[in-house]
């Protein structure tokens, strides 16, 4: 992760500024340049907005819905949505390699000594010990998951719901 602190901070600061603070600014921006520049220099207007209040208070109320209904035909009735979600798919590495985490530690390995199993038990093949032991280990990770726990080494995590190094070698 070290590696990566640079890309990872530009990352999290674009994220945190264009989720949040854009956003913010922008509307504010665009509200008050809208109100004092148009709208109190057009007397029609002032009567139908006679503060900057109501005027936010009415455009808040067009706007959040409108805006709402624009985000759904957005993900719900245009192409748009697929298109972006193509797109990170094709740059996610992690679709054409197992990712960190549950996945690579415990699922397909799972499936790894599952394919193996059939193989020796097509040929009449018994495991070893070390092999059952494998399993044993497995067995427990799947169990930790299953109750909700993490596996893995995360940034932040539980220190009750993360298998032991020590809990781990012993069947």
């Amino acid at each position: 992760m070290r590696k990566n602190l640079g890309f990872r901070s530009w990352f999290y600061f674009r994220m945190g500024w264009s989720t949040y603070f854009a956003f913010i600014f922008a509307a504010i921006n665009t509200m008050v340049l809208t109100y004092y520049l148009a709208i109190e220099r057009a007397p029609f207007l002032k009567e139908i907005f006679p503060s900057f209040i109501s005027y936010v208070v009415v455009l808040a109320s067009i706007g959040i819905p409108l805006f709402i209904f624009v985000g759904w035909i957005h993900y719900r009735r245009t192409p748009a949505y697929g298109s972006e979600a193509e797109i990170q798919m094709e740059s996610n590495p992690y679709m054409y390699k197992a990712p960190p985490g549950w996945y690579k530690e415990v699922l397909f390995p799972t499936l790894l000594k599952i394919t193996e199993f059939m193989e020796k038990s097509s040929k009449n093949e018994k495991f070893t010990e070390e092999e059952i032991l494998e399993i044993v280990k497995l067995q427990k990770k799947l169990d930790i998951l299953v109750k909700g726990g993490m596996i893995g080494s995360p940034i932040r995590k539980a220190k009750d719901t993360v298998l032991d190094e020590k809990e781990s070698k012993t069947p």
